[in-house]
């Protein structure tokens, strides 16, 4: 027995030592010559630091904060280093600089790489050809009729409450809404704004809506077995998910995930959390290729970002098989869906906690529009008011919000006055650089719409990120700012909306994306203009 415990302690000692010199050897050794720039002990050590914030929703938070503590340049693990500095972007990110996506994005490959998660130059060049072309500004305005469908569901769905809402109607637990005799009370993220751009990614990426408006519930179909179905070529069998639930799974695994070593990886996905979230993966996967599936066995002549893809070619006149057609489709889901609905939600409630900007940007819509019904890109892309509202909730907000981290190429790079050797990684984090009060003024932290038509707007549009920037900026830029024009303008123009609790802060978690936790809202019908 003494032996035993003999050994036992030995093995534990040696464990010890053996984990120490695993993470004091690199730290001593200073590959990159990073060991100077300031950022917490435990970043400086190993990649746990991060992981920890990013698996608690609060990395970009945690990252601001150390930049406030640090300066310009924080290290926010051993071999990445984080850069406040807006003229970072197009060295970062921007073309010619030869910068790479870092393993970080192994993290989020499902069923194959695609566009956003591919890592290759060459490969990310021939995709970005071929998808590009479908988000062209022509193709997406012939996408509108879309919108206006599921728009249409969703104001029928918000007049229901409001007029129940007056009677001192309470929905069914799905609706999560009780009325007061003048208002409708709700948390509209899942109520409205979730329902809504599934709804419309799912009619434009997979061919039809994925009937939440409708049925006012988190429920879409994926198929069984994950890739193998998509494979085998059998028909295939589908089971109910709650999409919306394992796409915030997904991006919280997948972004933590990232951010350990690959080495790492395999271990963690022994506990609960990461297993769970690795479900959440493949149920997500499984959504795409039900989806897909069926419209490839049923062809139809719809024009829809699916048949977009479908129909592209790359430049040897191939096009996309099956298997990377699903993976991009996957990929215009999850980009499309989760980005619109939590812009959306946030811009609904800075506006409602502004009654000032409500009133000012309803003058300018009831003066545009002649009518409360859904609106057309036409009638609103040209409302400064309207625009500045959107573009301060995207500032303030900042869904896209951390750092994306880049390579340093062969030869090194030279960024915020200092050189960064090959194989160093940087990223830019755009919520902090967003609060940066020598761009936005020292009234960065609040609401305020008219700083888009004031001070120095070339630094400010230099500044401003919020679909990243270079050959990897976010390529359905065109259809995101056309659904945010309609769905804002519609929202506002026929309704009125106040918070639950005036001084009720903005409660957020991140996962890849930054979304709101929570935004309860009172909602009523404006009186007709």
């Amino acid at each position: 027995m003494e032996d035993l415990l003999r050994l036992a302690v030995y093995l534990a000692l040696a464990g010890s030592i053996g984990t120490t010199l695993f993470v004091l050897v690199p730290y001593f050794k200073d590959e990159h010559g990073v060991r100077d720039i300031p950022g917490p002990l435990a970043a400086h050590l190993s990649n746990l630091w991060l992981a920890y914030w990013s698996s608690q929703g609060k990395r970009s938070e945690m990252v601001h904060e150390q930049h406030l503590k640090c300066g310009k340049l924080v290290r926010i693990a051993p071999n990445h280093i984080s850069v406040n500095d807006p003229d970072a972007l197009p060295i970062v990110y921007g073309h010619g600089t030869g910068t790479l996506k870092s393993e970080f994005y192994d993290a989020f490959v499902s069923i194959q790489r695609g566009l956003f998660n591919t890592r290759s130059r060459t490969q990310h060049t021939r995709k970005r050809k071929i998808v590009s072309h479908v988000f062209s500004q022509k193709n997406v305005l012939g996408f509108e009729p879309n919108l206006h469908s599921a728009l249409s569901r969703f104001v029928s769905q918000w007049d229901r409450m409001c007029a129940a809402g007056v009677k001192g109607g309470r929905g069914n637990e799905q609706d999560g809404w009780h009325g007061d005799g003048q208002r409708v009370w709700m948390d509209c993220l899942p109520c409205a704004y979730n329902y809504l751009a599934f709804d419309i990614i799912g009619d434009l990426a997979f061919g039809s809506p994925f009937g939440m408006l409708d049925a006012c519930a988190d429920s879409a179909n994926a198929a069984v077995g994950g890739v193998n179905a998509l494979k085998d070529g059998k028909p295939m069998q589908t089971v109910s998910v709650p999409a919306i639930r394992i796409l915030n799974e997904r991006g919280e695994f997948s972004a933590t995930m990232g951010v350990l070593a690959p080495w790492m990886r395999p271990l963690v996905l022994k506990l609960p959390w990461f297993a769970r979230g690795l479900s959440a993966v493949r149920a997500l996967a499984g959504l795409a290729i039900a989806a897909v599936g069926r419209r490839l066995a049923e062809p139809s002549d719809r024009n829809d970002l699916l048949a977009k893809l479908q129909d592209a070619k790359d430049d040897d006149g191939m096009p996309m098989g099956p298997e990377e057609l699903t993976a991009e489709a996957l990929t215009q889901l999850i980009a499309g869906s989760d980005t619109t609905s939590n812009s959306s939600c946030a811009i609904a409630y800075y506006v409602a906690r502004y009654p000032r900007v409500q009133l000012k940007l309803q003058q300018e819509l009831d003066a545009a529009l002649p009518n409360d019904g859904v609106t057309t890109y036409e009638q609103v892309k040209r409302l400064p008011y309207l625009t500045a509202v959107i573009n301060e909730g995207l500032r303030l907000h900042s869904t896209s919000a951390m750092g994306l981290p880049r390579i340093v190429p062969e030869g090194g790079l030279t960024v915020a006055g200092r050189f960064f050797t090959e194989g160093s990684i940087l990223s830019v984090p755009s919520y902090t650089i967003h609060r940066d009060p020598e761009v936005w003024g020292e009234d960065f932290d609040k609401f305020r719409p008219e700083r888009w038509s004031e001070g120095d707007q070339t630094l400010i549009q230099k500044t401003f990120n919020p679909f990243s920037w270079g050959p990897r900026a976010c390529v359905g830029r065109n259809l995101a700012m056309m659904e945010l024009l309609l769905i804002v303008s519609t929202t506002f123009r026929r309704y009125h909306l106040v918070l639950e609790s005036d001084d009720e802060a903005s409660q957020t978690r991140e996962g890849f994306l930054r979304k709101p936790v929570l935004c309860r809202i009172g909602l009523k019908r404006r009186s007709p203009v």
